[in-house]
């Protein structure tokens, strides 16, 4: 039994050790003794800390002089011995940034890291938007997209789309200006560049340059459209971290928004275990690495310590809000409706579906069938399989019609899902929760007639694509489903993904057969 009346009721942080002498966890406390003794005298914990609780075999504390002390500690020891029951704040997801190289002509493209030379903006946590913004920038300023200059001009330099470096048509002094420009739009000064071009084009004007000064008044006019797109609020003179999660199984799933002065600036997903305290605990841990901002809203109060902490951190006053009501609780709630769909909206697709079509079994694992010839010839099939919700391409099959003369999208139906399920059950495959048809009634009793000859018993619909009918076996008419609602959506994705995969093997076939 570890003894724990003779710990300190200071505050300070406390370190778990286990039988080899290894730091297993490090945690801080307002009172050492209370909250070292609540580790063992209590019948609640969540299963982590059980399993922490199990594998204590010894104790060590440093007392401090005040809470915000004991923050500061705590996140230097954890950086320092790196325990294995603390938080690990390993980002959900890595995003990309706009990359512009250090060469002569610059070029402007997307990278995943920031290991290289040259000058990087983001990250970027919406993908099309950054490449929205990309081919914007591409085109405004005629900047290059080639991995090497060429040695003749390409498409993009006979639209008119590149301002061409490799035909010696701009001069490297000009070509770097622009790439300034374009840098100052990925900095966020549009308005100033907006300013500097309306001086360029009303002198261009004034010289009866008027070819130029049209050009300039294109980019100003795709400029501000830029900035409108972007714009939310910038009447705030103050940066704001909203943090929201939900908690799910022992999971914490958390999202945090940055805010910079009314603007959304980036967004960072987390996914740890629950542990009593978790939301100080990550607090603590973030800011460490990150200068806070001059608020912070929370779904939950938290100790009055962790505002100090953070002040301390800051340099300067931070709030911490638990708002109630009006736009920062609007605020809170986006956030959590995005932890929703970042972290939960697949399987809650896959509730609606099961739902909807009365499946027995939550449809993980979903195979989708679908037939594409041209007037009876070269006939294919394919198979898409989507697993908890999202495309599992390498496990994708495709179909060269073999015993089909014709057209016949019924029999074809019929010999695609038999040499499927004929083979995955020599292979000893596993089954799917659901199989898809692409087709109406007449490809669903196709379909079923051979699963019934092959002994299998897996739920199968079939969707029409005129009217997105959803057609189950034993029911003459649709089910009741409504096009626009989540379980038809779902199955129209997984039927649209089938589709497109048979008609690229089959636009493969073709160009082999006509080709010399």
């Amino acid at each position: 039994m570890i003894e724990t009346q003779t710990l300190p009721t200071e505050p300070g942080c406390y370190l778990f050790f286990d039988s080899t002498g290894t730091i297993i966890y490090v945690g801080k406390a307002k009172n050492l003794r209370r909250r070292v003794s609540s580790y063992f005298s209590r019948n609640d914990l969540d299963p982590k800390t059980k399993r922490l609780v199990a594998a204590i075999a010894g104790i060590d504390f440093i007392v401090t002089d005040t809470e915000v002390e004991a923050f500061i500690l705590e996140n230097t020891l954890i950086k320092k011995h790196q325990p294995k029951y603390n938080i690990d704040l390993k980002d959900s997801k890595s995003y990309a940034y706009i990359h512009v190289t250090d060469e002569p002509y610059p070029r402007v493209h997307v990278a995943r890291g920031t290991d290289g030379n040259g000058r990087y903006y983001g990250p970027f946590v919406s993908a099309r938007e950054r490449d929205d913004l990309l081919r914007l920038l591409k085109s405004l300023f005629g900047l290059r997209s080639c991995r090497r200059l060429p040695r003749r001009p390409c498409l993009r330099a006979h639209i008119g789309s590149c301002s061409a470096p490799c035909t010696g048509r701009i001069s490297e002094e000009d070509y770097r200006e622009r790439v300034r420009r374009a840098e100052a739009v990925l900095k966020g000064d549009i308005t100033g560049l907006i300013r500097t071009l309306r001086e360029e084009m009303a002198a261009h004007a004034e010289r009866q340059e008027y070819e130029r000064a049209m050009e300039l008044r294109d980019q100003i006019a795709a400029l501000e459209s830029l900035r409108e797109r972007q714009h939310v609020d910038r009447q705030k003179t103050y940066n704001e971290d909203i943090v929201n999660y939900i908690v799910s199984e022992g999971t914490v799933y958390l999202m945090l928004f940055n805010v910079d002065r009314g603007t959304l600036s980036g967004k960072r997903e987390y996914t740890f275990d629950e542990t009593e305290g978790f939301l100080e605990e990550f607090l603590a841990r973030y800011y460490a690495d990150h200068e806070p901002p001059e608020e912070v809203i929370l779904p939950v109060p938290v100790d009055d310590a962790v505002a100090s902490y953070l002040s301390h951190l800051r340099g300067g006053k931070v709030r911490v809000i638990v708002p109630q009501r009006g736009e920062k609780k609007n605020l809170l709630d986006l956030v959590r409706k995005n932890v929703e769909i970042a972290f939960f909206g697949d399987r809650i697709k896959l509730d609606e579906l099961k739902r909807r079509l009365h499946l027995p079994e939550l449809p993980v694992a979903i195979e989708c069938f679908d037939i594409s010839h041209l007037s009876g010839t070269a006939m294919v099939g394919s198979m898409v399989r989507f697993l908890w919700g999202k495309p599992d391409k390498k496990n994708y099959r495709r179909f060269r019609i073999r015993t089909i003369e014709g057209i016949d999208d019924f029999a074809a139906i019929a010999e695609v899902v038999r040499r499927r399920y004929t083979r995955l059950r020599k292979e000893g495959g596993e089954l799917p929760d659901l199989i898809l048809i692409d087709g109406g009634k007449g490809q669903l009793a196709a379909a079923t007639a051979v699963l019934k000859d092959l002994g299998i018993k897996v739920p199968i619909a079939a969707i029409a694509k005129r009217e997105e009918e959803i057609f189950v076996p034993g029911f003459s008419h649709p089910l009741p489903l409504e096009r626009h609602e989540r379980a038809s959506l779902f199955l129209q994705e997984i039927r649209d993904e089938a589709h497109r995969f048979a008609i690229t093997y089959h636009r493969n076939l073709r160009k082999k057969t006509i080709a010399p």
